[in-house]
């Protein structure tokens, strides 16, 4: 029984023994590592953060009517040109009922005591002719009878500014007609003719009746993430790519930076305005969306690598790379890197364009794992 024992435990060793000699034998009919060599580029490096947002005019103005009523008639259409003065629509005044018999019993008032000064002047005047009365108390009576006639005059204006929402000698502080304060673009006419429409006042906002602005003004309006705001500032370049646009840039500057992030889907959002650099004739629609690279550094015509040849010490995290110094024979140099794109890196010092860089972590070819 110890005899099979042994034997046993000598048939395995020998077993390992072989099996161990065969992988050894296997490994060195292997073909040894072949590393590929990259020289280095002149590449234009551009660092970025990209901001989602749209083209948004930088002023819009709201026309609204200084009083109430429904509108009689449009004259304008969104889309279309107009200037300063140029009428908008006209609105059509409905008088409150209540106000209306008061304005009209204030008629009846006024018209009641300017015929009762009227005789009293007349009677007086009379007298004055003959020598009875003094000029001073003739004068008394005159203007007693001046100030009627002007009640008179007010109640009437202010009966028919309570009936139609205008009347002669207020010009245009009381108008039917509503009219464009700027020069500018009808971006949008949310009214129709029949609707009511509220006057703007102190306690109520009153109804747009049209949006204007200048489209030759355009502003870019988006938002940064968190995790970006930090690396940006204002004045630094845009580069703005609208999508309804193909194959076009506008140039914008970043001019604010919203000092106080709001919260978005659990993240926190800045938004960021940028304006456009007008320098061309192409029109652009208010409301497109667009993206905004936000261009962080730049570095025109630099000697450059692939970020993917850069390795770093794993103590020191000095970056550095492999120059080939031999055949499959490579040398350690450390490098100052400059600007990076993600792709790309600028390198400031520690190789040449004439140098050969390790491609350290080749990637095996498919065909070697469908072998496998």
């Amino acid at each position: 029984m110890k005899k099979t024992f042994t034997i046993i435990i000598l048939v395995l060793i020998t077993v390992t023994f072989v099996g161990a000699l065969y992988y050894l034998f296997q490994k060195n009919q292997e073909d040894p590592v072949v590393y590929e060599t990259e020289t280095p580029s002149v590449q234009t490096i551009v660092k970025k953060t990209v901001a989602t947002g749209s083209i948004v005019p930088k002023e819009e103005v709201l026309i609204k009517p200084n009083i109430s009523g429904i509108i009689d008639e449009i004259y304008i259409e969104a889309g279309q040109h107009i200037n300063a003065g140029d009428p908008i629509a006209k609105i059509r005044v409905i008088p409150n009922v209540s106000s209306l018999q008061s304005a009209k019993d204030a008629v009846t008032t006024a018209k009641i005591n300017l015929d009762n000064e009227k005789k009293m002047f007349d009677r007086q005047k009379t007298l004055f002719d003959k020598g009875v009365i003094s000029a001073n108390d003739f004068d008394n009576v005159d203007v007693s009878y001046k100030r009627a006639q002007q009640a008179y005059r007010s109640a009437q204006q202010n009966f028919e500014i309570v009936r139609t929402g205008t009347t002669s000698g207020l010009g245009s502080a009381a108008n039917t007609m509503i009219r464009s304060t700027i020069e500018g673009m009808v971006l949008d006419v949310p009214v129709k003719t029949g609707n009511q429409v509220i006057e703007s006042n102190n306690f109520n906002d009153g109804t747009t009746l049209a949006t204007l602005a200048d489209v030759n003004k355009m502003i870019f309006e988006g938002k940064v993430d968190e995790s970006e705001v930090g690396k940006i500032k204002e004045n630094l370049p845009l580069e703005i790519t609208v999508g309804a646009i193909e194959n076009k840039t506008f140039d914008a500057v970043l001019d604010y930076i919203a000092p106080k992030g709001v919260s978005e889907n659990g993240a926190i959002q800045f938004e960021i305005k940028g304006t456009l650099k007008k320098a061309d004739t192409i029109f652009i629609r208010a409301g497109l969306s667009a993206n905004a690279s936000i261009i962080l550094a730049r570095a025109e015509d630099v000697l450059a690598i692939k970020e993917a040849l850069v390795q770093f010490d794993p103590k020191t995290q000095q970056p550095y790379v492999e120059v080939q110094n031999g055949d499959q024979q490579f040398e350690r140099k450390d490098l100052e890197l400059g600007v990076s794109d993600g792709i790309y890196v600028e390198v400031l010092n520690g190789i040449t364009k004439d140098d050969k860089i390790k491609i350290w972590n080749q990637v095996k070819p498919a065909e070697d794992f469908a072998s496998n």
